[in-house]
C-alpha cells in the first residue's frame, strides 16, 4: 500500500473515525484504525464494539490524493492521528513496507510504525437495510440536542441511558427520561416508514454521531436491525448497538389539563433561575421555589449556611389561580435551554404534579420536570 494525500483530507477522516477508538478495549486490534486502499478509494474503519465508524476518501483525479499501490493494514489510532495532526507539511506520504511496517514521511519528517495485519480485525459488515428511513441532518441534530440531556447516567437502568425512537408511519416520536424529567420531540418524516419501529439508542452514541456530521450534510439514512442501527450519509457510516429492554410508557406522565398556565420570556426566566440558584447549597438538586401572586412570579432559594435570595418578574397567566412549587434549578435550566423560541409556557397541575414546559412557537417539543417536596 502506498499513497500521497493532502494532510487536511486525511486528518478530517481520522478525527471522525477515531471517535470509535477506546483505550480501555480488551481487544488490542480495536485500538487501531483499519486502512483499506482499493478501487481508487481509501476506506478508514474504527470500532470499539459499541460503535463503528467508517469513512471513505475518494481519489477523484485531483492532486490531493494519489494512489500508487493498493493494500490494507491496521495502524494504531492514537499515533497516526497525532502524527498527521502535528506534521507541518501540506501533503503526507504513507507506505507499507515488509507487510507490517508503516512508513509515514514528508519532505523533512519520517515516522516508522509497527502495523497489525488486517486479518486480525473483526469482520465488520456495516450492511444496509432495504427499508431505510430518511431524516434531515438538521432534524436529527435537533432531536439529540433537545432530548439527550434528559437521559440517565445510571447503568443500573440501562434502557434509560438511551433515547427511545418510536416510528409509526411518518411520525417519529423521541423520548428521553431519567425518572426525574422527560424530554419529548415529535417530528414528521418526509415519507412513511415501511415498518414501525420502537428502539432505544444509547444517548452517548447519538451525541458522538451528531458531533461528526458535516455542517453541509442534508440527509441521513437510518437502517434499523434487531440489535443495531446504521446511520449513513455521503461517505460516512456510523453504526451503534441498540439497548435491549422495553422503554417505559412515558405518555401517561404528560397531564392532559393544567390548573394554571404561565407564559414568560424564555431568556428572562432562565436568567432569574440562574441567579436564584447561586445560593443553593446542594449543587445536584439546587432547589428553587416558584410562587405566583397575581401577575407576579416570585422565585426563591435559601441555604442555612449561605443565605437567601428572592427575585420577582412579571408574567402572563391564563386564570386567577396561584401556585407554589419547588424544583431542581439544574433540571429546569437544561429543559429551557432546549428551546430556541422567545417565550415558553409553564403548565402546572398541582404542587406535587409534574411541570410541563411547552412553546406555542415550537409544538414539536415538550419538556417535563418533576417537582421536589420541600416539607
Amino acid at each position: 500500500m502506498k499513497f500521497s494525500i493532502k494532510k487536511q483530507l486525511l486528518l478530517e477522516a481520522l478525527i471522525k473515525v477515531s471517535k470509535a477508538i477506546s483505550t480501555k478495549n480488551l481487544i488490542p486490534v480495536l485500538a487501531g484504525i483499519k486502512f483499506e486502499l482499493k478501487k481508487k478509494k481509501l476506506t478508514l474503519t474504527a470500532s470499539d464494539n459499541d460503535i463503528t465508524i467508517q469513512t471513505i476518501i475518494d481519489a477523484d483525479n485531483s492532486d490531493d490524493f494519489k494512489i500508487e499501490s493498493e493494500g490494507s493494514i491496521i495502524i494504531q489510532g492514537k499515533y497516526i492521528l497525532d502524527i498527521v495532526r502535528k506534521l507541518p507539511e501540506e501533503y503526507i506520504n504513507l507506505e507499507v513496507i515488509d507487510e507490517l511496517k508503516i512508513l509515514i514521511y514528508t519532505e523533512n519528517s519520517e515516522f516508522n510504525l509497527n502495523g497489525i495485519s488486517d486479518s486480525e480485525y473483526p469482520n465488520i459488515g456495516l450492511e444496509e437495510s432495504k427499508k431505510k428511513i430518511d431524516i434531515s441532518a438538521g432534524t436529527l441534530k435537533s432531536i439529540v440536542f433537545q432530548t439527550a440531556f434528559a437521559s440517565s447516567n445510571e447503568e443500573t437502568k440501562p434502557v434509560l441511558t438511551g433515547i427511545n425512537f418510536n416510528i409509526v408511519g411518518d411520525i417519529l416520536e423521541c423520548n428521553s427520561t431519567d425518572s426525574y424529567r422527560l424530554a419529548r420531540k415529535v417530528v414528521k418524516l418526509n415519507k412513511e416508514s415501511e415498518e414501525n419501529y420502537n428502539i432505544v439508542i444509547p444517548s452517548h452514541n447519538l451525541l458522538e454521531f451528531t458531533k461528526i456530521l458535516d455542517d453541509d450534510t442534508d440527509n441521513v439514512e437510518l437502517h434499523v436491525f434487531s440489535n443495531k442501527i446504521l446511520f449513513k450519509t455521503g461517505n460516512l457510516k456510523f453504526e451503534s448497538r441498540l439497548i435491549n429492554g422495553t422503554y417505559p410508557n412515558t405518555s401517561n406522565l404528560l397531564p392532559d389539563e393544567a390548573l394554571l398556565v404561565i407564559s414568560t420570556n424564555l431568556n428572562n426566566f432562565y436568567s432569574v433561575i440562574d441567579r436564584v440558584s447561586i445560593l443553593t447549597s446542594d449543587k445536584e438538586k439546587n432547589i428553587v421555589t416558584l410562587e405566583t401572586n397575581g401577575n407576579t412570579l416570585v422565585l426563591r432559594s435559601s441555604s442555612a449556611e449561605i443565605g437567601r435570595v428572592e427575585e420577582k418578574m412579571v408574567i402572563n397567566k391564563n386564570n386567577d389561580e396561584d401556585i407554589k412549587i419547588s424544583f431542581s434549578a439544574k433540571y429546569m435550566m437544561e429543559a429551557l435551554k432546549s428551546f430556541s423560541t422567545d417565550s415558553v409556557d409553564l403548565h402546572f397541575v398541582g404542587e406535587i404534579k409534574p411541570i410541563l414546559i411547552k412553546s406555542t412557537e415550537d409544538e414539536t417539543l415538550t419538556q417535563l420536570v418533576l417537582p421536589i417536596r420541600t416539607y
